[in-house]
């Protein structure tokens, strides 16, 4: 089943390309760990999902570009067709000579109306290309005012459209401080909106993600370019294909009706974050031996602790002994450091995947309300490296973020 992509202003859009580039390299890596056969149907899988090919051979982008300048689109689109090795359709953009000026009201007022037409007609086509749809992937930030105020807009008129298909908004959560003068209020309407129209919201705070750039890649100038690769490992890791059961070779072919059917047990619960491990650049790879059970009992407690990534893990964090303490019970100065998470999934990648012993490590010692655990595994290996994926649904009393991976490695999507 085919996910179409819907990539909204200027972060979008770059994210977009990480994204669809990411994914290219990981199912034409010839180091999968795998048999050349294995690796020709998960290359066949994940092409299904995300690219369509053209004559020429060239797999073209299952997306939408939309803004309302035409710069970050046309490179966007250069870039694409400069790599050689996939690019996206002729007339899959759409984008205007005015932007929305930050101005979320604008964006989802004037924009969005007047464009209407334009945009879901090009969204139309994309979908008729497709054999048969799983749903949608939204991309899009929240500070400025097209991505925001657009994408809340678009995301509206796909359920109006789409009622059946899923909808997924991958949203990012700004800096706390120095990008927009408006971003709070921008953010604000933005969810306001999402939590009515779309069936999960994956959260990445741009603070977050920045720490891991400078702590665990170990870059001294940080772009925009390194947050943005770093967000499309994460991101293909959790949608790459994984086995449909255990000791099966077949993949999984509805990928988001599975993410939803383990992550969302309940309409008001939809805001998802991921959890990676190992963290660190491919550099570092060469110099460093992982295990998973140490991999595992790492993540395990990075989930207990509600740690952003493996660097600086608390481990003095414990869950209560009986589910979450009343209010009595708990001092109204003193937060609760525990994960609160309600589903999990996780995800492993890489070599001796079936010898990971994930009931004792992961499940029984973890004194957490989890109302569902799954874990789905796979052999090949992604992006030349062996990644464990584990996705968990949590309440909203906090926010979650997403970390890099390396070697074998581990991310978890996390409810809110």
């Amino acid at each position: 089943m085919s996910i179409v992509t819907v990539q909204l202003g200027q972060c979008g859009n770059q994210i977009g390309f990480e994204v669809f580039d990411a994914l290219y390299s990981d199912s034409h890596c010839p180091q999968g760990l795998c048999s050349k056969r294995e690796n020709e149907v998960y290359q066949a899988s994940c092409k299904e999902r995300f690219f369509s090919e053209e004559e020429n051979g060239v797999p073209i982008a299952r997306a939408v570009l939309v803004d309302m300048e035409p710069k970050v689109i046309n490179q966007t689109l250069s870039k694409a067709a400069q790599s050689g090795r996939w690019k996206y359709g002729q007339h899959s953009c759409f984008c205007q000579k005015q932007g929305s000026g930050n101005n979320w009201a604008y964006g989802y007022s004037v924009h969005g109306p007047r464009h209407e037409e334009s945009i879901m007609n090009l969204i139309q086509k994309e979908v008729e290309k497709c054999d048969c749809l799983s749903g949608f992937f939204i991309i899009m930030s929240m500070a400025g005012g097209t991505g925001s105020g657009l994408g809340a807009f678009v995301t509206q008129n796909l359920q109006d459209h789409y009622s059946n298909s899923l909808k997924m908004n991958q949203i990012i959560w700004p800096y706390g401080t120095g990008e927009v003068i408006v971003q709070n209020y921008n953010s604000i309407l933005t969810l306001s909106h999402l939590y009515r129209s779309s069936d999960a919201l994956l959260v990445h705070e741009n603070d977050a993600v920045h720490k891991i750039c400078a702590k665990l890649m170990n870059i001294k100038q940080i772009s925009f370019t390194d947050i943005n690769q770093v967000l499309a490992h994460q991101l293909g890791s959790v949608f790459q294909p994984t086995y449909s059961m255990e000791g099966s070779y077949h993949y999984r072919r509805n990928p988001l009706g599975e993410l939803m059917e383990n992550l969302v047990p309940h309409p008001e619960f939809k805001m998802l974050g991921i959890r990676n491990i190992p963290q660190m650049s491919e550099n570092s790879l060469a110099y460093s031996t992982f295990t998973w059970a140490g991999l595992l009992k790492h993540l395990r407690q990075m989930l207990i602790s509600n740690s952003k990534m493996e660097e600086g893990i608390d481990w003095q964090v414990r869950p209560p002994l009986s589910g979450l303490p009343t209010l009595g019970k708990v001092s109204l100065n003193r937060e609760l450091h525990f994960n609160t998470s309600i589903a999990n999934l996780v995800i492993l990648r890489g070599k001796d995947v079936h010898s990971a012993d994930l009931e004792p490590t992961f499940i029984s010692t973890q004194n957490l309300e989890l109302k569902k655990r799954t874990f789905w595994t796979v052999s090949h290996c992604w992006n030349k490296l062996l990644p464990v994926t584990a996705i968990s649904d949590r309440q909203q009393r906090r926010k979650s973020t997403l970390g890099h991976f390396g070697a074998k490695q581990f991310s978890i999507l996390l409810f809110l």
